[in-house]
C-alpha cells in the first residue's frame, strides 16, 4: 500500500481538510494519505473527516507544532463537500483519572480488557477531555508496548494533555519507557483535578 504525503504545515482550517479531501479523491487504489499539520484543531477536523467517511484514521504528535494524521483509504472516491465547516477546538474541561491498569474488581484479565476498551471509548468522544492523568498502576499504561498507546497518541495529537506521575514511573522503573505525554508531579495532579469542571475515574 502506497503512502501519499500531504503537506498542510502552516495552513489553517479548512485548508488541511480541503487538501486531504483532494488527495483522497485522486486515489486510484488503496493508499494511506498522510497529512502533516501544525495544530491540534486541524488534527481534530481531519479525524472527523475520516470518521465521517468510515475510513481508518490514526494521528500522532511528532514534535512540538508537528502532527501527522494518517488516513487509510480503500481507494473508493470521497465526495468533495463544497462548504467544509471548521469545527472549533473540541476539548472540554473534563479530566480523566486512571489509577490502575485494569477497570473494576474481579477478574484481572477482564479488567485489563475493560480498561483498553475504556481508553478507546474516551478517544471516540465527540468532546475530548482536557487532560488524562495516570498514577499508581495507571502509570504502566502510557509506556512502550501498551495496547492503548495508539489511542493515547491519537488523543495527544488532538490536544489532550497526557500526564503521568513521575514518582510512579520511578517505582515501576518505567520512566525511560514513557511513550506518550509528559511526566508530572503530585502538585500538578492535584491542581489539574481541582481546576476540572468534571472528573471521570473508571
Amino acid at each position: 500500500m502506497s503512502n501519499i504525503i500531504v503537506d498542510a504545515m502552516g495552513a489553517q482550517c479548512p485548508i488541511p481538510v480541503v487538501k486531504a479531501t483532494k488527495a483522497l479523491n485522486e486515489l486510484k487504489e488503496a493508499a494511506v494519505v498522510e497529512v502533516h499539520v501544525d495544530n491540534e484543531v486541524a488534527v481534530q477536523n481531519l479525524t472527523r473527516l475520516a470518521q465521517g467517511k468510515s475510513l481508518e484514521v490514526k494521528s500522532e504528535k511528532v514534535e512540538e507544532a508537528h502532527f501527522v494524521v494518517s488516513i487509510n483509504a480503500t481507494g473508493e472516491a470521497v465526495a468533495v463537500e463544497e462548504n467544509i465547516a471548521c469545527i472549533p477546538d473540541q476539548r472540554g474541561n473534563t479530566v480523566v483519572v486512571i489509577s490502575s491498569d485494569r477497570m473494576g474488581e474481579g477478574n484481572d484479565e477482564l479488567g485489563k480488557v475493560l480498561m483498553k476498551g475504556f481508553i478507546y471509548a474516551v478517544s471516540q468522544l465527540e468532546k475530548l477531555p482536557k487532560t488524562i492523568l495516570f498514577y499508581n498502576g495507571g502509570a504502566t499504561i502510557p509506556v512502550e508496548g501498551s495496547v492503548s498507546l495508539e489511542d493515547l497518541k491519537s488523543m495527544e495529537a488532538q490536544g489532550v494533555e497526557i500526564l503521568t506521575c513521575g514518582t510512579c514511573l520511578d517505582y515501576y522503573n518505567l520512566k525511560e519507557k514513557l511513550a506518550v505525554g509528559n511526566v508530572t508531579n503530585m502538585y500538578t495532579i492535584v491542581e489539574t483535578m481541582n481546576n476540572a469542571s468534571s472528573i471521570i475515574k473508571p
